[in-house]
């Protein structure tokens, strides 16, 4: 831009339009990139053969690019040591997103690293932005892909230049899309996404078409143009596969996702008692169980959290139930919480599994971040947005304007200072305490009676003298804004319950108990004191202190600018819109930037810097030991040129000077290049020369030897030939008389073949015949030794007949005899008895006489003892008892008989008795 004869708006305008139509979407203002949006795919500039071309080349060497963008910030990170960043900014459907992606896509190549096993953090990185879509992005008024959340890319580099880490942040995602969409916008990709999933997951999830459900039906669009959701469902999973999130949280993930839907579907009745309220039928019942499942929780318990409040009071605890339009509010506020928490998590395990470097060297962070907006209806969301963008837009009149000129002055070279528009007020008017818009809105909320109508008399009276404020006429709400990019129209219905931060407690209570580890752990128990402080948290203040970090973070790197266009606002190719376009040029101070650089100096250097590189120019003024502000002033006036500045540490050249003075030096160099080069040419053709001049030397010796060797070979090859001759005609001779004599040796085994097979037929016939007679003679005879051992068989089987019958009988009388041995048995059996009641009576008898011998010896002892006192009384009468003793020892003889007749008898018995137990084995 900053080389056109003529620089104005219809200049500018011609410009971007004919490159547009050449599709040469990039355009450079300076150092800033303009790129405007073709909606439609150009491969050829962004595969990796364009990646070498732009590796290393200096930025406006060839044609614009944001690879060159990506390149210069790389560069300018290796050489310099210092952290860099490249902001991206443009309205909604300006390609914003498209071009980080391509963006991250070289650092990558220049960063990355081939050949590493596994999983690296480019391709962690790179693979993140499908699932940060999936759930971040959604279709819009002005663009099928539009983030609704803000992300800031953290590159880390290692000493060498390699990726050894990254960051992502993200800023205030649009929680309100997630149930309420406007037609023809649809609802985050993520659902879409898992209403087209496999029939297994619909199965599982209990999922339908995405007109089944309330938080997508809402809108009329549910598929976009070239977009199979199928495909891009079973995409993200592959790119969640790859930033590590594993199958079960995945399966987690996307059971959070079924449940926000089924949660949409849960409506509402009016109940029995005043302002109360149930499910309305049993349709809701069935969306509300499948929630409860899907987030492992009681269904019950989930009911009590949609429909009921508990009021801790110093007396008393109050469970009230909400009316059905605060139950809707209830239900909606849980979804938005869910979904909200569930993104957050995503970036953190994202952030984790790609790893961050503490040691890194230095980062280049991208910045993708929502566009300005301004629809028809703009709520907390627009004006949340719209802050950013005024945040971003001061950054870059900080740098490419206020910079600029504070530089000259500080430099103290003659300049005269160039207005532009700067966007203080409205950050004023938005971000100052304690009277600035979020202020106001922050002490709205802390007020429990404050409602939107006092929130915007608030505003109206605090604003009301103010430039960039306007209260319009025919609405007590509403308040408009007048941005960098044009004025806005806010609707403050719904501010105060926007900016409050906070999770209901029951809801809080619900999913801390889910019996799922990851529901749970999305709402993880609050401290105890959390609930007793007292201080406010707002979505207007936390989104505040973010873009200041990111403001802090963007003002210690140095920054690369993109400007993103959209042509046109139906998203077609091939349309240039003349207006649209020149509304975005000035919105993003792009033209300013284009008469700035035109009417300063672009380009400075310093004045060792300056030596360095032009001192080749006047190599007699570097010899004269002049100042190095001196020396430069002599080396531009030697060149001849005007309208430059030399300032106090360095040199500020004019548009275009800088390209002269490199195109001079490089005449020089060429010149003394030409030089050295006809000096090295003429050393190595003189080298040349000598060396050829001996080689043709000694290739002449070389060639006449081998020409007497050739003659003396011919004169050999001649002898040789003779001898060959005469072999030969031997040899050919020798095989006729072979040949011949091998075809008559032929002929003989033939004729003695035919011979011997006919002879061998015969025998063959022969030894046939022989075979078949013996085969029937053996038949034959077999035949007839068949019938014999037949008959044999029967002949044995009569005469074993009447074998049996003749043993029968004898068993038959055997067994008659067996009746006469029975009785014999029988009868010595009553003998055995009866020998054996003899033996018992004996043994009575023989028991009575021991009786009576006992009596019997002791009447003897009595009388031995009598006759003892008869022998002491009277000694002549002991010969005569004696006597009597022994005549009374006389008369015992009787006893011992009858004791021979016992022994007799029992003797007997035992005879019987062995001859019994014969005649039983016997038996």
């Amino acid at each position: 831009m900053t080389k056109l004869s003529y620089l104005h708006e219809p200049g500018v305008l011609e410009n971007l339009a004919m490159r547009y139509q050449l599709n040469e979407i990039y355009t450079y203002t300076g150092n800033i990139l303009i790129a405007v949006n073709p909606f439609q795919r150009l491969p050829h500039l962004y595969d990796t053969h364009m990646m070498e071309q732009y590796k290393g080349a200096a930025l406006g060497e060839l044609s614009p690019h944001v690879f060159a963008v990506g390149d210069a910030a790389y560069r300018a990170m290796i050489n310099d040591g210092k952290s860099n960043s490249i902001l991206v900014s443009g309205e909604s459907g300006a390609g914003k997103t498209e071009t980080t992606k391509m963006l991250m896509r070289y650092l990558a190549y220049l960063g990355g690293r081939s050949g590493v096993e596994g999983r690296t953090v480019e391709q962690q990185v790179l693979e993140s932005n499908p699932v940060l879509e999936a759930f971040g992005n959604a279709k819009t008024v002005r663009n099928n892909n539009s983030s609704r959340f803000g992300k800031f890319v953290e590159i880390q580099f290692n000493k060498n230049g390699r990726i050894s880490g990254a960051a992502i942040k993200t800023y205030l995602l649009e929680r309100s899309r997630v149930c309420q969409i406007s037609n023809p916008e649809r609802n985050y990709h993520c659902f879409y996404l898992l209403c087209a999933a496999p029939p297994e997951d619909i199965e599982k999830y209990k999922l339908g078409s995405p007109k089944t459900f309330h938080y997508l039906n809402q809108s009329n669009c549910y598929e976009l143009d070239g977009v199979n959701d199928a495909h891009e469902y079973l995409a993200t999973r592959r790119a969640m596969d790859i930033v590590g999130i594993s199958e079960q949280e995945q399966e987690a993930i996307f059971r959070v996702v079924a449940a926000i839907l089924h949660l949409g579907n849960i409506s509402f009745a009016k109940g029995e008692e005043i302002d109360s309220s149930v499910i309305k039928d049993e349709k809701s019942r069935f969306h509300l169980n499948t929630a409860a499942e899907l987030l492992r929780c009681d269904a019950q318990s989930l009911e009590d959290a949609l429909i009921k409040r508990v009021m801790v009071t110093p007396e008393e605890v109050i469970t009230r139930t909400l009316d059905p339009l605060n139950a809707v509010g209830s239900r909606d506020a849980l979804a938005k919480t869910l979904y909200s928490r569930l993104f957050d998590w995503i970036v953190e395990k994202i952030n984790i599994s790609i790893g961050q470097d503490p040691t890194s060297k230095s980062i280049i962070g991208v910045l993708d971040i929502y566009g300005f907006e301004s629809f028809k209806a703009n709520s907390f969301e627009q004006f949340c947005i719209n802050f950013t963008n005024e945040k971003l837009q001061q950054h870059f009149n900080q740098h490419v304007f206020k910079m600029e000129q504070e530089e000259y002055s500080r430099e103290q070279i003659n300049w005269s200072y160039i207005e532009f528009i700067d966007n203080q007020d409205v950050l004023d008017l938005i971000e100052k305490k304690p009277g600035g818009i979020i202020a106001l809105l922050d002490e709205a909320c802390m007020f429990p009676k404050s409602t939107h109508d006092t929130f915007a008399q608030k505003l109206y009276q605090t604003f009301k003298n103010h430039k960039c404020f306007i209260k319009p006429k025919l609405s007590r709400t509403d308040f408009t804004i007048m941005h960098y990019a044009g004025e806005v129209n806010y609707q403050a219905n719904l501010f105060l319950d926007k900016n409050k931060d906070y999770v209901v407690a029951e809801h809080q209570a619900l999913m801390t108990a889910s019996k799922c580890v990851f529901v749970s752990a999305l709402f993880p128990p609050l401290p105890e004191d959390s609930s007793k402080s007292s201080k406010f948290s707002s979505i207007g203040s936390r989104f505040k202190m973010q873009l200041q970090s990111l403001m802090e973070i963007l003002s210690v790197t140095e920054p690369h600018y993109i400007r993103c266009v959209k042509p046109n606002n139906d998203l077609k190719p091939a349309i240039f819109e003349n207006l649209n376009v020149i509304q975005q040029l000035r919105c993003g101070g792009v033209l300013e930037a284009v008469r700035i650089s035109c009417a300063g100096y672009p380009t400075r250097r310093t004045f060792y810097e300056f030596l360095n590189r032009f001192g080749v120019l006047a190599p007699e003024v570097l010899e004269g030991n002049y100042d190095d502000k001196v020396a430069c002033q002599m080396i531009l006036d030697k060149k001849g040129l005007k309208g430059y500045q030399i300032g106090r540490t360095k040199v500020f050249l004019r548009a275009g000077q800088m390209a002269e003075l490199d195109a001079r030096r490089a005449e020089v160099l060429g010149n003394a290049a030409k030089t050295i080069q006809r000096r090295i040419r003429t050393f190595i053709t003189r080298k040349q020369f000598i060396s050829l001049l001996e080689a043709s030397i000694k290739l002449q010796s070389f060639s006449r030897g081998i020409m007497s060797r050739k003659l003396y070979e011919q004169l050999r090859r001649e002898a040789a030939a003779l001898k060959i001759q005469t072999q030969l005609r031997s040899f050919i001779a020798g095989k006729l008389y072979l040949k011949a004599r091998s075809c008559a040796i032929i002929l003989q085994t033939g004729l003695r073949a035919m011979a011997s097979r006919n002879e061998f037929r015969l025998r063959k016939r022969i030894k046939a015949a022989t075979i078949i007679q013996a085969h029937w003679r053996g038949y034959h005879a077999y035949s007839y030794y068949k019938r014999l051992q037949k008959a044999a068989v029967i002949s044995q089987c009569g005469w074993r007949c009447r074998v049996a019958r003749r043993e029968l009988r004898q068993l038959k009388m055997a067994a008659r005899e067996t009746g006469a041995l029975k009785e014999a048995k029988d009868k010595l059996e009553k003998r055995v008895e009866e020998l054996t009641w003899r033996l018992q009576l004996e043994k009575r008898l023989r028991t009575d006489l021991e009786e009576a011998k006992a009596q019997e010896v002791a009447k003897l002892q009595d009388a031995l003892k009598a006759m003892q006192l008869e022998v002491e009384g009277a000694n002549s009468m002991v010969i005569k008892e004696r006597e009597a003793a022994r005549k009374a020892i006389e008369e015992a003889p009787p006893v011992a008989k009858e004791t021979t007749v016992i022994v007799e008898d029992t003797k007997k018995i035992d005879s019987l008795t062995a001859e019994v137990e014969r005649l039983k084995v016997e038996d």
